[in-house]
């Protein structure tokens, strides 16, 4: 297989294939709208990794003030393990600079080792944790934080 792939901003034609993977990946997916609406705003970034004119994964930040909430990331099954979704966080983060963003956050299912392990290869630590923030099944989700000099 061609590990080939770009990165580069969400367009809302992406949107029907990002929410297929979003469907095969999460219990409570967002919708197309959603990600319509997110990656149009000028306070956000969304990316895509596009491999083979495949959407291979995806991201997303929303930034306010000199603080940026990852709020998506996901890579299709089909294209795991090939470092996509660590190209898209220092793609995002290095779009983030742009705006400013020096402290990024997230949340992430304390079960999701594979996802853990990559944000404290990238210097996230974990700040807290939030009681049952997940759904389907319930889960805490760990909080994560990194702060960028």
């Amino acid at each position: 297989m061609n590990h080939d792939y770009i990165i580069r901003p969400m367009k809302v034609s992406d949107t029907e294939q990002v929410e297929m993977i979003e469907k095969q990946i999460f219990s409570i997916p967002w919708s197309q709208k959603s990600f319509e609406d997110a990656c149009q705003s000028n306070d956000n970034i969304y990316l895509v990794c596009e491999m083979n004119g495949q959407i291979a994964g995806y991201c997303g930040l929303w930034t306010v003030l000199g603080e940026g909430n990852i709020t998506n990331m996901a890579v299709s099954g089909g294209f795991r393990r090939l470092g996509i979704a660590e190209t898209l966080m220092k793609e995002m983060e290095k779009r983030g600079m742009s705006k400013n963003v020096v402290t990024y956050f997230l949340e992430v299912r304390k079960s999701n080792e594979a996802a853990v392990n990559l944000y404290k290869k990238m210097g996230y630590v974990q700040i807290g944790v939030r009681k049952n923030f997940y759904e389907k099944p319930v889960e805490d989700a760990l909080v994560m934080s990194k702060t960028i000099d």
